[in-house]
């Protein structure tokens, strides 16, 4: 990572990677079309069994085989997607002479995927691969179709594993991971479940917020990221109560958006903490951040003020007299708007056992995102972080 902080931006050079993007209502009809011109003969699919129940995935099989396409599926993986299964799923990807990836699914089977086809090209196990521009040779054309407006994978350089033997969320980045086509049909996500559309907002608004704040961020990202925070802060309560396909494809723009920021200004505290308490308790992602995020941005305030206030003239509709103030009103409406989510607000919901906390602060420190964190953190100062919040 160290590497990523220093080669992202150099004096008033930029670097803004991002796939090709097709965006809007009924933009899965062109997947086959896509996959055609990436030069595929055999598709490697990657989904999950809860896509499957939508019907979304028999979908998407019968447009490919409109175009006279062929495919292997596989679909063993899990929420927190294991290192084994992509040795698995790289196995059968070069058994069966496949020549593209295509992944349709929330983060976790996009960013099997992703590892799948690392593997497949570049050799070894996943784990070779762990932080950044670890990555030697060219990947297979990747084409994804999220079903979430959350995790980024359709459009960022990131991809997260289990290390299933040290209970680690693996952190692997690199520009080799920004897929070549993104396809992101908001219509997917109206079969999304309520709490499943929270937790993938959540996921995307923490995105913005830390891309934000990023020691790299760049005017490129900012831009994108305070958009994303207005879009998620005003369009999620009303996509919750209308299920509005309107309102539901402003939540894919701004996790679009977001993803766009992220992946180039990449992460902080907050998503150092959520791997490292996925890989040890293997807790679902979107939920940690309403409990952790507001007290990272109270943490970060000393060394962010300003940018912490431009999110918080954006939460409050407003600027208060100083920028802390603006700063402090905007981390405390992000709380209410949290609480009238009825979701966990509260560590010890999902972590019940306390003492796991220091393990959990201890693997977070080794995190890839901790290091374009605005203020450095140690141990301790995490883990009085996670005490506040227990």
């Amino acid at each position: 990572m160290q590497s990523v902080l220093k080669s992202d931006r150099c004096g008033d050079i930029l670097k803004f990677s991002v796939p090709e993007i097709f965006f809007g209502r009924k933009s899965l009809r062109y997947a086959g079309m896509s996959a055609k011109r990436m030069g595929a003969e055999k598709i490697f699919l990657v989904s999950d069994s809860g896509l499957e129940k939508t019907g979304w995935v028999e979908k998407l099989l019968d447009i490919l085989a409109q175009e006279q396409l062929n495919w292997v599926y596989y679909s063993d993986v899990d929420s927190n997607p294991r290192d084994w299964q992509i040795q698995q799923g790289a196995e059968l990807y070069k058994d069966k002479n496949c020549d593209v990836v295509m992944a349709i699914g929330g983060g976790s089977p996009m960013d099997a995927a992703k590892g799948i086809a690392l593997v497949a090209s570049n050799g070894g196990r996943v784990n070779d691969y762990e932080g950044a521009n670890q990555i030697r040779d060219p990947l297979p054309p990747m084409i994804f179709i999220p079903s979430t407006a959350s995790s980024g994978s359709d459009i960022s350089q990131f991809a997260i594993i289990t290390d299933m033997e040290r209970r680690v969320k693996m952190s692997i980045i690199s520009r080799t991971l920004v897929p070549n086509i993104s396809i992101i049909d908001p219509e997917l996500l109206t079969t999304k479940s309520r709490g499943l559309i929270i937790a993938a907002a959540l996921d995307a608004l923490s995105h913005a917020v830390e891309a934000h704040v990023s020691r790299i961020a760049s005017p490129m990202t900012e831009v994108h990221s305070l958009k994303a925070i207005e879009q998620i802060f005003h369009h999620l309560p009303a996509a919750l109560e209308t299920r509005s396909i309107k309102d539901l494809e402003k939540l894919s723009m701004a996790g679009t958006s977001a993803a766009m920021a992220f992946s180039n200004a990449s992460l902080g505290m907050d998503h150092a903490l959520a791997h490292s308490l996925g890989g040890v308790l293997d807790t679902v992602h979107g939920i940690i951040h309403p409990i952790l995020l507001p007290q990272v941005m109270r943490f970060n305030l000393e060394s962010s003020t300003d940018k912490i206030a431009q999110i918080g003239r954006v939460i409050l509709d407003k600027t208060l007299s100083t920028p802390e103030e603006t700063a402090l009103a905007g981390i405390e409406r992000l709380e209410e708007y949290f609480k009238s989510l009825k979701v966990s607000t509260k560590l010890r919901d999902i972590v019940p056992d306390r003492s796991k906390l220091q393990r959990v602060c201890e693997m977070a420190a080794l995190d890839t995102c901790l290091l374009s964190n605005p203020r450095s953190a140690s141990v301790q100062e995490m883990l009085e972080i996670c005490e506040k919040v227990w």
